[in-house]
């Protein structure tokens, strides 16, 4: 009977040691940055950023393979793809679908991808207009977080990638308006965060990023934690637009659109092209062969290491003779990657 006693006596230390180490949650590890917005992640951390230091293109409408394969000889090694949203100038994107982002993945290129949702009241833009926001912006903000992240999905674009809310040129001085785009913009980016992904933010450098950047001074909440600035001066100026301090975004969280509405040729084809310099994170790619359940999360690809360029604040490359800028830019639609030049320093594209 003694033995018994002693045995229970046992079982039930460890039973209550057990429990109490059951209770006990484990510290979460995850990579902090504290020189630009850090909120709290969701119940995913987020896997270290692939990031991309370089020259990357963004056009209105994906390129055919061909193109893509083309342009591998150019200086350019990453492509902004306009994956989705109700704005977007090109919405068919007839080349744009899982297998043509595994394809040029595989030959080389990386991925920024750019969602072009809601925009502000009182954008400048008239073809934006009808995608003005709503009394609603926090909602419509979390509501257009999910399709960006099912789009993204779609594309095999995994957890972990940047996805880069496209916000026009708004009016200048409106602060009503302002203040109706932050809503909608932190609600978008807090929601994506949830949902595994990186918020980034495209916008004019004199309106948009401008008014973010004040937002961070502040010590806002839930702001993107990548900027992509339009100013276009023909040069890059990454480490030192006038805008943003020195601290902001740093480090690896910058993209600079210098010029815009610009024509090049490389391998026998053309195309009308946005130029940006680059030191960011770029889209995760599963392959195109991978299959999930609905309810199984994608499936990050390991990063390749990349070789990179060090340098970015450097003078154009000599135009070679395949290069072409074209001589006037057409009016017509206003749409990403064919846009009207922006008034000068206006920070980005205007009508």
């Amino acid at each position: 009977m003694t033995a018994r006693v002693v045995l229970a006596a046992v079982v039930t230390v460890l039973t209550g040691a057990t429990l109490a180490l059951a209770a006990t949650p484990l510290a979460p590890t995850h990579t902090t940055r504290t020189t630009h917005p850090t909120p709290a992640l969701g119940p995913q951390a987020l896997d270290p950023p692939l990031r991309f230091t370089g020259r990357a293109f963004d056009t209105c409408e994906a390129p055919g393979l061909a193109q893509m394969k083309a342009w591998r000889g150019s200086s350019y090694g990453a492509v902004g793809i306009y994956f989705g949203g109700r704005g977007r100038g090109c919405p068919a994107q007839r080349e744009l679908n899982r297998a043509w982002v595994s394809a040029v993945h595989t030959m080389g290129w990386r991925l920024l991808p750019l969602y072009v949702g809601s925009q502000a009241p009182c954008v400048v833009s008239p073809a934006k207009r009808p995608f003005a926001l709503g009394s609603q912006p926090w909602t419509q903000g979390t509501g257009e977080a999910g399709d960006a992240v099912r789009a993204a999905r779609a594309l095999g674009l995994g957890a972990g990638s940047p996805l880069y809310l496209d916000i026009e040129a708004y009016r200048d001085g409106d602060a009503r308006c302002a203040a109706t785009t932050l809503s909608f913009v932190r609600g978008w980016s807090r929601e994506v965060r949830r949902l595994g992904y990186l918020p980034g933010f495209y916008s004019s450098a004199d309106t948009g990023v401008r008014d973010i950047e004040a937002q961070r001074r502040a010590g806002t909440k839930d702001l993107p934690e990548v900027m992509w600035f339009a100013r276009w001066r023909g040069r890059p100026s990454l480490y030192s637009e006038s805008v943003l301090q020195p601290e902001a975004w740093m480090p690896h969280a910058r993209i600079h659109q210098y010029a815009g509405n610009v024509a090049e040729s490389h391998g026998g084809h053309r195309i009308l092209i946005d130029r940006n310099a680059v030191d960011a994170p770029v889209a995760r790619v599963t392959p195109a062969t991978t299959r999930t359940t609905p309810s199984a999360p994608e499936t990050p690809e390991v990063p390749e290491a990349l070789e990179v360029p060090e340098a970015l604040e450097v003078p154009e490359t000599p135009t070679a003779p395949e290069v072409r800028t074209a001589p006037e830019v057409p009016t017509g639609p206003d749409s990403e990657g064919l846009r009207p030049s922006p008034l000068p320093d206006s920070g980005g594209p205007r009508p």
